[in-house]
């Protein structure tokens, strides 16, 4: 699978330090040109005043900036939610989403040129995956967000268009850079990754003893609910999944998320959360109830207010932590991939 081709906001710190001293130049050079990059978010070499005009030139030669446009954004009324389509060098768009909440400002991301996962109540997955995200496009998102708003982002949750484990070592990447003092210094535990199950991945990952949240997206209570609205579930099982998280939890410390989407009539029955409860029983986890967001090319609905009341109640009463995902935005579709498909649908008129 391709992705995006190689540039200046890619090199995590050590890396620039060995262009630098390549290039002839002493390396405290690469604690400036990092800085403007990572913390002053600059757009260009042009911005980078106290560097000498030669470096910035053969930086210039060697390695383009990224090139990430916004080409539309949507504001909801209540003026809690933007969000944001990009267009990267090469024609592709993406999408992130600005979420304003009392206790700070998150961030949505992709990880992905759309995705392969099809899961089939979301509109990501229906034009199939284009290419993988470099480490500088995903926090590019986040940089131009904050540069554009004004306004710090404290929170990052790595869950808007694509797969996040399915671009693992430029996920990796991202969370190295994003974290890093000489950056944004976003703490890991401000972070969540979603996957919806790829579990080799969840392994490795865990191996990497980050501190970030791990949130499963889940959707189904049984392998034969889930296979209906996840094609992944045909190649892991349930079992599988909640084992390599155990895993997970067993090697961080971290609580586990299990994202669940309700659609009415689907999977949002009291039997449904009686085996939820029981599948998640004396697990250390939580569950994010999702209304789902509809999306005009599935049928799927909404649970209603009254029947995500009902579910979350019966899992409560059985031990479980669950809250209800906080609605934002709908009025500006900011359901995972909806707002691009429209760009890319308008601008192939």
């Amino acid at each position: 699978m391709t992705e995006g081709r190689k540039d200046i906001v890619s090199l995590d710190f050590n890396e620039l330090q060995s262009l630098i001293t390549e290039l002839g130049e002493p390396k405290f050079r690469a604690k400036q040109v990092y800085e403007w990059i990572h913390k002053k978010l600059v757009k260009s070499y042009d911005e980078m005043t106290n560097v000498p005009l030669k470096l910035r030139n053969k930086l210039e030669e060697r390695l383009p900036f990224t090139e990430i446009t916004e080409v539309a954004r949507k504001d909801s009324a209540s003026g809690d939610t933007s969000k944001f389509v990009f267009k990267l060098y090469d024609g592709y768009v993406i999408e992130s989403v600005l979420m304003k909440y009392r206790y700070g400002n998150s961030v949505c991301i992709s990880s992905q040129v759309g995705c392969r996962m099809g899961c089939t109540f979301c509109a990501s997955t229906l034009l199939g995956l284009s290419r993988q995200l470099a480490p500088s496009e995903m926090l590019s998102q986040i940089y131009t967000i904050q540069r554009e708003t004004g306004e710090r982002v404290s929170n990052i949750v790595v869950m808007g268009t694509g797969e996040p484990l399915d671009n693992f070592d430029n996920l990796l990447k991202f969370l190295e850079m994003i974290t890093d003092e000489n950056g944004l210094n976003i703490s890991q535990r401000n972070i969540t990754v979603s996957t919806c199950g790829l579990v080799p991945n969840i392994k490795k990952l865990a191996d990497k003893n980050l501190a970030i949240t791990l949130a499963i997206s889940l959707h189904a209570p049984t392998d034969e609910d889930r296979r209906r609205i996840m094609p992944i579930a045909n190649k892991y099982t349930i079992k599988e999944i909640l084992e390599a998280t155990d895993y997970y939890f067993e090697k961080t410390g971290r609580r586990i998320s299990y994202e669940y989407s309700l659609i009415d009539g689907e999977n949002d029955t009291p039997e449904n959360a009686e085996k939820l409860a029981a599948l998640l029983k004396g697990k250390n986890c939580h569950v994010n109830l999702i209304p789902i967001n509809p999306i005009k090319e599935r049928a799927y609905k909404s649970s209603t207010p009254g029947g995500v009341l009902r579910f979350k109640k019966i899992l409560e009463n059985k031990g479980i932590n669950a809250t209800i995902r906080e609605e934002m935005g709908q009025d500006i579709d900011a359901a995972c991939g909806q707002l691009r498909k429209e760009y890319m649908e308008n601008e192939n008129k």
